[in-house]
């Protein structure tokens, strides 16, 4: 595979006596599959502990999910004041500690008519949990944050594929409102707004920045909402700082270009870029090299 030089860099090149326009000068690309990054084995072995501990406790019914969330934040951010006498300490680190229990923070959706109670305040603590952990000492260890969200979508989506992948900062509304398939990535500061329903298909990926929304206000009356369901069919790539807008589907291994906002429903097997995005080119039908094995891959 190949690619131009830039636009903005062509000229012309003197080689020799010829004259050669840079434009037709083509670079070839390097097949990097990503690579294994291997951790001690103890720590790996603490890291598998400590998740699998986490799935034992959300998997008993008689779970409290609130309590859950405020323990594991408490360890994480002040393990040496689990056991203080609170009205010892000073007043702001007593309002610290209370963040550590999402039934003492109020979150956007919340504040949503259409939000479902039963639904929602089962998921909340998990989306607390996953948003604190994220702010964390933690929250930047791929390994660990990958294997830690995949536990938390699991139990906060509708649906949730084999091996789901999202990086840190990734932000939900509703939670229970999103389906994903198998393979789905989502990368670093995503918005997934679900408040209407987001569909992710099979081996699908959302890049960096990137804006999913599933709800959209009247022209004169912000008051007035519809709620659509967005679907991002299989194989769809939506790049960096990308948006999809209600209601669009986003057709099967369609692609949306940089900063393109998508409107309107794509076209399959094809590249759309702009604002608003439009059909440029259908990409080519060449076989794609399979990678190594998923090194975060854990059914």
């Amino acid at each position: 595979m190949a690619h131009h030089v830039p636009r903005a860099a062509r000229g012309v090149i003197i080689v020799g006596l010829v004259f050669v326009d840079p434009e037709s000068i083509e670079i070839p690309m390097a097949w990097l599959p990503l690579r294994r990054v291997p951790l001690p084995a103890a720590t790996a072995r603490a890291y598998d502990d400590w998740l699998q501990g986490l799935e034992r406790e959300l998997d008993d019914p008689s779970c409290d999910r609130n309590l859950l969330c405020r323990r594991i934040l408490t360890e994480i951010y002040y393990p040496h004041l689990a056991d203080a006498d609170r009205a010892k300490l000073p007043e702001a680190t007593r309002i610290a500690l209370l963040q550590m229990d999402p039934r003492n923070v109020t979150l956007e959706p919340e504040y949503y008519h259409e939000l479902d109670p039963d639904k929602y305040y089962r998921v909340k603590p998990l989306l607390w949990l996953w948003e604190m952990f994220d702010k964390s000492p933690l929250g930047e260890n791929v390994h660990l944050g990958v294997l830690f969200r995949r536990v938390l979508a699991r139990r906060i989506f509708r649906k949730c594929g084999k091996n789901f992948k999202a990086f840190h900062f990734v932000k939900l509304s509703f939670g229970y409102n999103i389906e994903v398939g198998d393979g789905v990535v989502v990368h670093r500061h995503v918005l997934l707004d679900d408040r209407g329903g987001i569909r992710i298909g099979n081996g699908s990926s959302v890049a960096d920045f990137a804006n999913i929304y599933s709800h959209t206000h009247d022209l004169v009356d912000p008051h007035l909402i519809e709620t659509p369901t967005t679907i991002i069919e299989d194989g769809v790539r939506i790049t960096y700082h990308a948006t999809v807008l209600a209601g669009v589907h986003v057709a099967k291994n369609s692609m949306v270009g940089a900063l393109g906002v998508v409107t309107r429903d794509t076209e399959p097997d094809t590249l759309h870029v702009g604002i608003p995005a439009k059909a440029v080119k259908k990409k080519p039908e060449t076989e794609r090299r399979k990678g190594p094995p998923d090194a975060l891959a854990t059914g």
